[in-house]
C-alpha cells in the first residue's frame, strides 16, 4: 500500500466523517432531534499533498488534513507559547491518489516496463490508473507526472 503513495503526491481522503455542509446539517438535525450533541466536520473529500509517508505504520502526513491543535507553554529559551495547529498522520487506507488531469480519486495498479539503460535491460514498475472508465478516467494512464 505504501508503494502506491509517495511524498509529493496529490491525495484525497475517501473514508471517514464527511466535510460536506449539506450532509452535516442533515446529520446534526437528526442528532438534535434525538437529544445528542452535533458532530464536527471531518476530512472526507479534502485534498492535499503528501508531506511524508510512514510505511512501517501504514500512515502518511498530508497538508491541510487531520489537523490537531496543541496548547504549548512558553519555554525558558524564549519560545513563544500558544495554540499550535499541525498535521497528524492519517491511515493510508483512507487515502486515494488523485488523477492530475481530472482531479478525481483513482485506483492504482502497476505496469512493468523494460527499459535499456547503460546497455543493460532493466525492469521498472510504473504506477497506472485502474478502471474508472465510467467516471472519465482512462485505464492504464501513467500517474507519475
Amino acid at each position: 500500500m505504501a508503494a502506491k503513495i509517495k511524498k509529493g503526491d496529490l491525495v484525497e481522503v475517501v473514508r471517514g466523517r464527511t466535510s460536506d455542509s449539506k450532509k452535516m446539517n442533515a446529520r446534526n438535525a437528526r442528532r438534535d432531534a434525538e437529544g445528542l450533541e452535533p458532530l464536527a466536520a471531518g476530512d472526507k473529500g479534502k485534498q492535499g499533498r503528501v508531506i511524508k509517508v510512514f510505511p512501517e505504520n501504514g500512515t502518511a502526513l498530508v497538508e491541510g488534513v487531520n489537523l490537531k491543535t496543541r496548547h504549548v507553554r512558553p519555554g525558558q529559551s524564549g519560545d513563544q507559547g500558544g495554540i499550535v495547529t499541525s498535521e497528524a498522520p492519517i491511515s493510508l487506507a483512507k487515502l486515494a491518489l488523485v488523477d492530475p488531469s481530472t482531479g478525481k480519486p483513482v485506483r492504482v495498479g502497476f505496469r512493468e516496463d523494460v527499459v535499456e539503460r547503460d546497455g543493460k535491460k532493466k525492469t521498472i514498475r510504473v504506477r497506472v490508473a485502474r478502471g474508472g472508465s465510467r467516471r472519465g478516467i482512462t485505464p492504464g494512464k501513467e500517474l507519475d507526472a
